[in-house]
């Protein structure tokens, strides 16, 4: 199944989310029952990165969120906001 994950970070955060991006990044390609199809960060009216949205492939939200208590943002500190929800993905998706 398809899995949205919505993040917002804690205000004034972004030196936190550059100190641990790299290990952020390895950790999206460390676990092979998640497959990630899309990720990125968002960003506010100033271009700068304010939270992640990811598209996922995995058994079940319930996976994912096991999954995201790893991952090196969240252990840092850097999020405020976490939001996981199943994802019916019509246009666009792989094949």
């Amino acid at each position: 199944m398809h899995i949205i994950v919505y993040s917002e970070d804690k205000e004034d955060s972004l030196e936190i989310r550059t100190a641990n991006r790299t290990a952020h990044l390895a950790w999206l390609k460390s676990d092979d029952t998640i497959h990630v199809k899309v990720a990125g960060p968002w960003l506010d009216d100033t271009g700068t990165m304010r939270g992640s949205l990811l598209i996922v492939e995995a058994a079940s939200v319930e996976v994912v969120k096991n999954w995201l208590s790893h991952d090196p943002y969240g252990q840092a500190g850097l999020t405020q906001k976490t939001i996981v929800k199943a994802y019916n993905w019509v246009i666009g998706a792989p094949s």
